[in-house]
């Protein structure tokens, strides 16, 4: 099986496709340096969809604002990663 994630801004989403088939993708805003993660249903089967879309934000020094459970879920399993991308305001004492 190959998996890859891509960006389709023209979407507004990052999807990821399976051995060339689109198999899910996460829905998201864009603002200026901000990336909001809207809620998306998507299968866990696809963390990778996840890994994929923060390591792009990353690489465009965006700010995640996750309010899609699957961007949350995955983020607080990785947290020392990702973190840093999380905006203050969506972090809390216990977690995000």
């Amino acid at each position: 099986m190959h998996a890859e994630v891509r960006n389709t801004p023209t979407e507004h989403r990052y999807e990821v496709w399976v051995d060339g088939e689109l198999a899910d993708h996460a829905q998201y805003t864009l603002r200026k340096s901000c990336i909001a993660f809207i809620p998306t249903e998507v299968d866990e089967a696809y963390e990778g969809l996840a890994q994929g879309a923060l390591d792009d934000a990353r690489a465009q020094g965006l700010v995640i604002m996750p309010f899609c459970p699957f961007i949350v879920d995955f983020i607080e399993r990785h947290l020392d990663q990702y973190r840093d991308l999380v905006a203050p305001e969506m972090l809390s004492p216990v977690g995000i």
